[in-house]
């Protein structure tokens, strides 16, 4: 059924870059190079002392689809020109460099009661893991079946969702998470031990839900591999040494 929604939505993109909207592009990331070894994660779970955060049994391999991290505006367009769709455009946001292929997936096929059409921001994650150097956006278009009885959209990421109950409509969030770009050099502080804009340090409570840090005298058990999860390595004085998304 997937495989279906997805030759609709290829069909509909055709017809609509033909005519009405002819610029918008099907799915974009601002760098679509590499992609790193990750599980499947829905987990608000964190993970210390050297303790890998387990969260599924099986562990993601090379190429698999998983939800980005945030999805941040959602926003219906209705051509003008015959046939008239409707056109789901998402935007969001992904750890680091090397998700792929972004794209807009049905959570599940029928009409729901509250008449909203529920959709997965997805992409193929990454082949390796990634430094921290910053969110990177990513986006994905999902053209609407001719004549469809949705009145809205809801759209979910891994960490967040938003929704649009109407159509046209448009909504979006901002993303007030530290993405931990110049975090390497200073030291981490667990939630509750520092005040907030305390020089030098990164708190806990303002980095991603989905974290592991790993203090210098701890080990690691396991392999549990997620993308979506940001690790940190800390030196003396809880200093933290590498930030990478694995």
């Amino acid at each position: 059924m997937k495989k279906l929604w997805r030759a609709l939505a290829g069909l509909a993109i055709g017809v609509v870059v033909q005519g009405a909207i002819g610029g918008l592009a099907c799915a974009q990331t601002s760098n679509p190079a590499n992609p790193a070894p990750p599980d499947q994660s829905y987990s608000e779970s964190e993970g210390n002392l050297g303790q890998p955060v387990v969260t599924s049994p099986t562990e993601a391999e090379p190429g698999t689809e998983l939800p980005v991290l945030y999805v941040t505006s959602v926003e219906i367009l209705r051509t003008q020109s015959e046939p008239q769709l409707d056109i789901v455009r998402v935007s969001g946001l992904v750890g680091a460099q090397g998700w792929s292929s972004p794209e807009l997936v049905p959570t599940y096929v029928g009409k729901p009661l509250d008449g909203i059409l529920d959709l997965q921001f997805i992409a193929t994650m990454p082949l390796q893991t990634e430094p921290a150097t910053g969110f990177v956006p990513i986006s994905a278009v999902f053209p609407l079946e001719e004549g469809h009885a949705f009145r809205g959209v809801r759209v979910r990421a891994s960490e967040n969702a938003i929704e649009v109950d109407r159509i046209p409509g448009l909504a979006s969030v901002k993303i007030a998470v530290n993405d931990c770009r110049d975090c390497v050099g200073k030291k981490f502080v667990e939630r509750g031990h520092a005040a907030a804009g305390t020089p030098g340090v990164v708190r806990q409570e303002d980095l991603p839900k989905i974290l592991r840090w790993i203090p210098p005298n701890h080990g690691i058990r396991g392999i549990t591999h997620n993308p979506n999860r940001l690790n940190l390595l800390l030196g003396a004085d809880d200093k933290i040494i590498a930030a990478y998304w694995e």
